[in-house]
């Protein structure tokens, strides 16, 4: 199935997210908030009052959003383990970077595990951090289980941005980080519907923790995007609990995840109104589409306009997320170009 709905997401609340993160954030160099940018013409196809980009395409001087998190796991785990020397990450590519760029920051070593059907110029960029990278023939949680093994060893500490046995703390701490977004978001305005690129979950997490905070309105509509090859979420939300799908490829290489982060799977169950899957070709023309509009948008950013062109093209689906013309639409580039450069798919 391509389409999840959820009409009680709206009125479910969860405890609010700690400001502890952002104002780390706001204290770090080179701080800033990231551009909201408004499209029209977007607005005009999607017959909506408004459509505005988070644009993540250059966020602390890296091309997407992870870093977010990762710096405020980090800056957490370095407190709680003084005696760290190397950090250890899985990844599809700006998770693994965010992770070797902030290690280096704070004198220390990085080990990343990248599972096949990463760009060669994305694994480079980790090599550029000084990254000890690790390629596998195999898929993302196969790279997961590699680097869950690595961190065994003494002074090696996971980083992981999803849950593992024994492994709950970090993956909450990034998503904690994650909340900045959503918070530089809500200074300026309330979205009417957000929309989410999901590939294990934590940032659909993060969203969900903002929108069904115990003071939230419930005003905003939350959709996860995945791809069609790898939609372990919309299975997932579908089956009603928590299942794995195979990964045979997909050109959105950050969203390539076969199983869905189990700490983030209650929240994401009960929190978002919906969830759609999209081809590698709707995320490349979305790709384009804002390239046109001036916006740098890897395959992962892209596909939060591919996810919002499937579900406001429907008529039903448009009903269900209560989307109408004076509504203001939220889309999340997570990633610029430079982040994932060109198209390639597994076999």
């Amino acid at each position: 199935m391509t389409w999840f709905f959820r009409p009680t997401a709206r009125a479910w609340r969860h405890a609010p997210a700690p400001e502890a993160a952002f104002r780390f954030h706001r204290g770090v160099d080179g701080y800033r908030p990231t551009a909201l940018v408004d499209l029209p013409a977007l607005a005009e196809e999607l017959g909506v009052r408004r459509v505005v980009v988070k644009d993540e395409s250059a966020r602390f001087g890296l091309p997407a959003f992870k870093v977010l998190g990762v710096s405020w796991a980090v800056h957490k785990v370095v407190a709680e383990h003084p005696d760290a020397k190397v950090l250890v990450t899985a990844t599809d590519g700006n998770h693994g970077r965010a992770v070797a760029r902030t290690a280096r920051q704070h004198g220390l070593d990085a080990h990343v595990v990248v599972p096949r059907g990463v760009h060669p110029e994305a694994v480079a960029a980790i090599i550029a951090e000084g990254a000890q990278v690790r390629q596998l023939d195999g898929a993302y949680d196969e790279a997961v289980d590699c680097a869950v093994r690595i961190a065994k060893a003494p002074a090696h500490v996971l980083v992981q941005d999803t849950d593992v046995p024994g492994h709950h703390d970090v993956p909450q701490w990034i998503v904690e980080g994650y909340s900045t977004l959503f918070r530089e978001i809500g200074e300026h305005l309330t979205p009417d519907l957000l929309v989410v690129p999901v590939g294990v979950g934590s940032l659909a997490q993060a969203a969900v923790v903002h929108h069904r905070g115990t003071c939230a309105t419930g005003r905003t509509a939350l959709l996860a995007v995945e791809p069609d090859t790898a939609a372990c979420l919309l299975a997932s939300l579908n089956a009603g609990e928590l299942v794995s799908v195979p990964t045979p490829g997909t050109s959105m290489a950050g969203l390539n995840c076969g199983t869905p982060s189990a700490s983030a799977w209650p929240l994401l169950h009960r929190g978002l109104d919906a969830a759609v899957s999209v081809t590698d070709l709707d995320s490349e023309a979305a790709a384009t589409t804002l390239a046109a509009l001036g916006v740098s948008a890897g395959p992962c950013g892209a596909a939060s306009l591919a996810g919002v062109r499937a579900a406001l093209g429907d008529d039903d689906r448009r009903r269900q997320l209560g989307v109408d013309a004076g509504s203001t639409v939220v889309l999340l580039n997570t990633e610029g170009t430079a982040a994932n450069p060109a198209h390639i798919k597994e076999n």
